[in-house]
């Protein structure tokens, strides 16, 4: 009896299933910004994320996915690796690209689709340039943590240099000014790993990211060679400009500069777009920066007190 009322119950919960399908799809006419119906796809968040996995794969070939690799079969697995990123990127690419119009004109299909293909084909030439980048990285993370053994260590273990990895990758799209993707793949990083880099900022060589959760990285940081930074770490924005109708103003320099071998200790923040920390400065821990300091300098807050009350 008891299962034959559930089941009445169960029988007219399902009869307003309608019901609430029609409200949801007239909500799609209410709030208009956040669906894309009738309008150009965009990129596909699964096929970006397997396009990463892909160029990585290539960045440190027999890491991953394929162990026993050789000088001759690997020709033959990374142009299998080559050929489908290129199909892939190519159709992410130009729906990037051609995201923002209203409707989906069938005539500038095959124009954005060869502008994707030809930015792909430009990524793809600069993949040996990204691993000779991505070799300075690893190196700096051996130098720059006792911890570590072997370049092997960082590759596997390191979050920090898997984030560094992703945001370099993105780097090189955003720079062949691809929209969206570059912001998504180190959105994916992000996801994994506690690192945020924007895809904008400009990192130098030999940079190292220890521990890396929590680390912010803004668009517009510069940042120079053999810089380490540890967990926690925030390069961001001190305030946001708006012009005479309230709107952000967008394109200026928000972030701050890290010259070469600086250093940047846990829960640092640094905010402004003024602000320069000079050459072989020290950051120390938990220090809130808002202004420039000189090379060479050392900043520190004032050691606290410290009360230990005994048994």
């Amino acid at each position: 009896m008891l299962e034959m009322q559930m089941l009445n119950a169960h029988s007219e919960a399902r009869r307003r299933l309608p019901e609430a399908t029609a409200q949801i799809v007239a909500s799609y006419s209410h709030t208009p910004t956040t669906n894309r119906l009738d309008r150009c796809p965009l990129p596909n968040k699964e096929a970006v994320s397997d396009v990463l996995n892909d160029v990585t794969e290539i960045l440190f070939p027999g890491y991953r996915r394929r162990d026993r690799l050789n000088v001759t079969n690997v020709v033959y697995y990374v142009g299998n690796l080559i050929d489908r990123i290129f199909d892939v990127l190519s159709l992410q690419i130009s729906r990037a690209m051609c995201g923002g119009s209203e409707t989906c004109d069938p005539t500038k299909k095959d124009a954005f689709l060869s502008l994707g293909e030809e930015r792909t084909l430009e990524f793809l030439s600069r993949i040996p340039e990204l691993r000779y980048k991505l070799s300075l990285d690893a190196e700096a993370a051996l130098k720059g943590d006792p911890a570590c053994r072997s370049i092997d260590e960082v590759v596997f273990c390191y979050p920090g240099f898997d984030a560094v990895t992703v945001y370099r990758v993105a780097r090189v799209l955003w720079e062949l000014g691809v929209p969206l993707i570059p912001r998504m793949m180190t959105e994916i990083a992000h996801s994994r790993t506690g690192v945020d880099i924007h895809p904008g900022a400009k990192i130098g060589n030999h940079f190292f990211i220890d521990h890396g959760t929590g680390v912010v990285i803004g668009e517009t940081c510069i940042i120079g060679d053999w810089v380490k930074l540890y967990q926690g770490v925030t390069l961001g924005a001190l305030s946001f400009p708006t012009d005479e109708r309230g709107e952000l103003v967008r394109g200026t320099k928000r972030h701050p500069t890290l010259e070469d071998n600086v250093v940047v200790y846990a829960n640092a923040t640094i905010l402004g777009g003024d602000v320069v920390v000079g050459r072989g400065s020290t950051i120390g821990s938990s220090v809130w920066l808002t202004r420039s300091t000189e090379p060479g300098a050392t900043v520190v807050i004032d050691r606290p007190e410290l009360i230990v009350r005994n048994k």
